[in-house]
């Protein structure tokens, strides 16, 4: 029995779903022998399933979004960093009930992974998701040596909207340790920059962009797009991603991957899979979005092609079965069956999951 799920978000983390599920598995069978793989697809999360899989845990004092020092956390095993945006420039490191949508930076992110590097990271994984910025990426190449000027030659100020006043970008003073590692983007998202189908426009009101920020961010990061000359960069896959940090990774020799893919990858889950003959996965709530390249479908297509058996657990189900059948998953079990209040099985979520994992193990393990 392998347990490979995501966090509920709100209200588990991808350790406990794994506590959880594994406890109610051994109420049914008590000798079950089952292994706990928490995964991520590279949004917040992924240096903690990192660190459940074996890295070391590394703290670092960074820029928070608005400039306040955080606490951020990396993970690194064997020359292996795992680096998540969200640890600095996550919407988690903003006040309670504050959103910055025009200024906040990304330059923490490009801390941490000069922290990464100074540590002798050789390979690092980028992950990236949950961001409270939209600013192309440029903090974070600032904080790597790189200088976005305006006109009067002064740094442009923090944030995407500012990006409106650049003139000048010179990526002469990057730290030149980028060039020599395996730098992976790791996303669940594969947007451009800019456009209908952008960083802004789809993922900025999340932000707390009103539709009138949202053409000022987007025509923020076409400027920035236009003074770079980086028009072709800007369109691949990724460079929406949580804010555009996509395109400014993608500037520096990125190579783009589904999150996901990257993480089972370095999680080891091949050889965890080799041992299982079921597989659990799962996350808050199972709905069209995961069939996107989210963790629950990235387990499933992989365990498939193993030809073994996997079921979901979940918060919310919004897919049918014969959906939810040709991503891999023979059947979802929800919270949301043993509890109809939304509210309760945000609150009790642990409980309500072990019985539904004891549901699991009277259906599949008798």
């Amino acid at each position: 029995m392998l347990v490979a799920a995501d966090k509920f978000k709100g209200s588990l983390t991808a350790v406990e779903v794994a506590e959880r599920v594994i406890a109610g598995l051994r109420r049914v069978r008590p000798d079950l022998r089952a292994e706990a793989l928490p995964v991520a697809d590279g949004g917040d999360g992924t240096v903690e399933a990192a660190v459940a899989a074996g890295f070391e845990r590394h703290e670092v004092r960074v820029s928070g979004p608005l400039g306040d020092e955080v606490t951020a956390a990396y993970a690194l095993r064997d020359g292996t960093a795992v680096v998540e945006m969200a640890e600095a420039s996550g919407l988690q490191r903003l006040p309670e009930g504050v959103l910055a949508p025009l200024t906040a930076s990304t330059y923490g992110s490009g801390e941490l992974l000069r922290a990464a590097l100074d540590a002798g990271a050789r390979s690092i994984v980028f992950g990236v998701g949950g961001s409270a910025t939209t600013d192309g990426g440029t903090g974070m190449l600032a904080a790597l040596g790189a200088r976005f000027l305006t006109a009067s030659g002064e740094p442009v100020r923090p944030g995407g909207a500012a990006l409106a006043e650049l003139a000048t970008a010179d990526l002469s003073g990057l730290d030149p340790r980028l060039s020599s590692v395996e730098f992976v983007l790791a996303s669940d998202v594969d947007n451009p920059l800019t456009g209908p189908k952008g960083a802004a426009a789809v993922y900025g009101p999340q932000k707390g962009a009103s539709p009138e920020d949202v053409e000022r961010l987007d025509a923020a990061l076409a400027h920035l797009v236009k003074v770079l000359d980086a028009s072709a960069l800007a369109a691949s896959p990724g460079a929406g991603a949580a804010g555009g940090i996509g395109f400014g990774a993608l500037l520096v020799g990125a190579r783009f991957r589904p999150g996901i893919e990257v993480m089972l990858d370095v999680l080891g889950f091949a050889s965890a899979l080799e041992r299982a003959d079921l597989v659990i996965t799962g996350e808050g709530s199972l709905d069209e979005q995961t069939l996107h390249g989210k963790a629950p479908a990235g387990v499933a297509a992989a365990a498939r092609a193993a030809g073994k058996d996997v079921v979901a657990v979940c918060g919310r189900l919004a897919l049918a079965p014969e959906v939810l059948g040709r991503a891999g998953i023979r059947r979802a079990y929800a919270l949301t069956d043993l509890e109809p209040d939304v509210a309760k099985c945000i609150g009790d979520a642990g409980p309500i999951l072990e019985r539904t994992a004891e549901r699991i193990a009277r259906d599949y393990l008798t």
